[in-house]
Parts: C-alpha cells; structure tokens; sequence
C-alpha cells in the first residue's frame, strides 16, 4: 500500500520532469533544431499530422532548419502551419522544400527567453510540490485509516520529502543548463 504511494509521487514528479523537458526544448536558443517544430501539425489527407510524419526536418546548418515534405503538394499547408504555430519563424517556400532562417538572438531576447524557461521551471517546481503534498495527504489517510503507525507515517512523508528534494534539484540543474544555452549563443 504504501509502496503504490511512493511508486505514484515517483511517477508523477518524474512526469513533469519530462514534460519541462518538453517545454525547454520549444524555447528556442538561436541555433537551429529541429525538435522546435515538434509542436506543429498540419491538415494532411484530411486529418491532422504531425509535421515530422509528413516531411524530413534537418538542419544543415547551425541557424538553417529545411523541411522537406514526401508529397509536395503539402508544401503550403505546412508553411501556413508554421507560421500558425506562433513561433516567430518566417518560412520562404521554393517550391521544393520551405527554408527557415534563424534569427541571431538580441540580448533583450536572451533575457526573455531565460525569464521564460524559469517561469516554466517555477510551475514544474508547483507540480513536483503538488504531488509532494497529494502524497502525503494519501500517507496521512493511511495513518488514519490505521493501516500504517504514526512512526511508519512520519518514515514515509520523509521519505516523500526526499523524492521530492531530489526532482527540484533535478529541475534547478536543467533550468541553469538552459539558461547557459540561451546565454552563451
């Protein structure tokens, strides 16, 4: 019972873990890649797609992303997808493939960005601090329900707190890494 507890705490904060992930790599750092357009699906044979089922995304080099589609005749609905998608990229479409320039990024921009990749560090910290306490409040019900000791609760809800202490950290680690990124273009 109270391993299903800590297994569950574990799983979740390892969840969020992986979606700020997800979220630092749409953070664009000035250098090409071609996971920032991961989030973009375009209207293909009558169904919504993913942008990298349809086309080769690739970037040849460090501020060049090329998106070649298999079938060119989606050549505009993934240009108008790209530019729906809201990420401050222009693409020039050549007939054959679409070319995104990335832009050097200004120092303004760069704080921004930093500011951004905290803000969604500080929400993955509020979601690890969340399943923290719906972990203890489970323990707690234990212990009320009589199905744990009161020393066996405490035991746990530590333990919990450790779990806990090493994902913020795990967070602290990947927000100083982005931030480098972001900086040092």
């Amino acid at each position: 019972m109270v391993n299903d507890v800590l297994k569950d705490v574990e799983s979740r904060m390892n969840k969020s873990i992986k979606n700020l992930e997800k979220e630092f790599v749409a953070i664009r750092t000035g250098r090409a890649n071609p996971t920032i357009l991961d989030s973009v699906s375009i209207d293909a044979y009558g169904a919504p797609m993913p942008l990298n089922q349809v086309a080769t995304v690739s970037c040849p080099e460090a501020r060049l992303i090329v998106v070649q589609p298999w079938d060119k005749g989606n050549l505009p609905a993934i240009e108008k997808a790209i530019h729906k998608a809201d990420l401050n990229l222009n693409p020039s479409n050549d007939g054959n493939v679409i070319r995104i320039q990335i832009p050097e990024l200004t120092e303004d921009r760069r704080k921004e960005l930093v500011k951004q990749a905290k803000n969604k560090a500080e929400d993955c910290r509020i979601a690890v601090r969340n399943v923290r306490r719906d972990g203890n409040d489970m323990i707690k019900e234990l212990e009320k329900d009589k199905t744990i000791s009161e020393d066996e609760s405490k035991k746990e809800q530590d333990g919990i707190q450790k779990i806990t202490d090493k994902y913020i950290e795990m967070i602290q680690k990947l927000t100083d890494n982005k931030e480098k990124e972001i900086l040092s273009i």
